[in-house]
């Protein structure tokens, strides 16, 4: 079974590349990505596949079984005929199985909505195609929170305007296994996931990575309005704008569904201390 992963040279896509060739070796799996440069790290055979080209994608599904989208990064108007590009021209290609990584979260209500609405399109747009599929609705990362630790560092404190609302993070370590099985097992196909861990709040993330850090970080709740601002200043309006709607759709509990990833996995999901001690260790294992 040959699996090819969209978008391989970002960091979903990566991390669900390594955990493939981790389950079924290198030869079995092939990355797509715009620039095949910024993939070759990963050992596998990488083909040019930009989401804009239909004529790309012809050519980088050939000979494949099954393929995972990554959902794009670009304006969600232009999600859609996108992904309708790797989706046709699986088609085309005789590709068995379509497994996308989609997202929680609402279709109304909050400055995120747009992206989640243009996901349901496709969604629909994988169901409709004839071919096997699996969709995963991914969770929020829990990484660009552990990431942004100098940030919050320098500030003493996490400020946002999630207030008391429960977010069910996951990691994309997590989501790469779940992943994998859902490429792998007939079992799977048919089937939409909630691909998310046990929620907490913002208070009780702060109160992680203190513990697992070593930092003294408080949580300071905002009003959506002065996050959207504070965001759109320091992101643009763009990226500004969806992430203060992703904070926003926490207040509301858009980002806490009942988890299936054990469904997808056969295990519970990681609780979120145990994902910050993975992410510290491993980022000490580069050092």
């Amino acid at each position: 079974m040959k699996i090819a992963v969209t978008a391989a040279s970002g960091k979903l896509g990566a991390t669900i590349v390594k955990q493939l060739v981790k389950d079924i070796g290198k030869n079995q799996v092939v990355g797509i990505a715009r620039t095949p440069a910024k993939a070759k790290h990963l050992g596998v055979e990488v083909r040019p596949g930009d989401y804009n080209s239909r004529e790309q994608f012809d050519i980088a599904l050939k000979g494949i079984d099954a393929v995972l989208i990554v959902s794009g990064m670009d304006a969600p108007e232009k999600r859609i005929a996108q992904h309708r590009n790797i989706i046709e021209a699986a088609k085309t290609n005789g590709v068995k199985k379509i497994v996308y990584t989609s997202i929680i979260g609402e279709e109304a209500k909050t400055a995120f909505s747009p992206v989640v609405k243009s996901n349901r399109q496709t969604e629909q747009d994988i169901q409709r195609s004839g071919l096997d599929w699996v969709i995963g609705r991914n969770g929020l990362y829990i990484e660009p929170d552990f990431e942004y630790l100098e940030h919050y560092t320098k500030a003493g404190e996490i400020a946002n305007c999630a207030g008391n609302g429960q977010c069910a993070y996951t990691s994309r370590t997590e989501l790469a296994v779940a992943y994998s099985h859902m490429l792998q097992e007939e079992q799977h196909n048919g089937h939409v996931y909630h691909l998310v861990g046990e929620p907490i709040t913002q208070a009780q993330l702060t109160e992680y990575i203190n513990q697992v850090f070593g930092t003294n970080l408080s949580y300071r709740p905002m009003t959506t309005e002065e996050y959207l601002l504070e965001r759109k200043a320091a992101l643009g309006d763009f990226m500004g704008t969806i992430i203060g709607g992703i904070y926003n759709g926490i207040q509301q509990g858009t980002f806490n569904p009942e988890s299936q990833f054990d469904q997808a996995t056969g295990r519970p999901h990681l609780s979120a201390l145990a994902m910050a001690q993975a992410f510290k260790k491993a980022q000490e294992a580069l050092v």
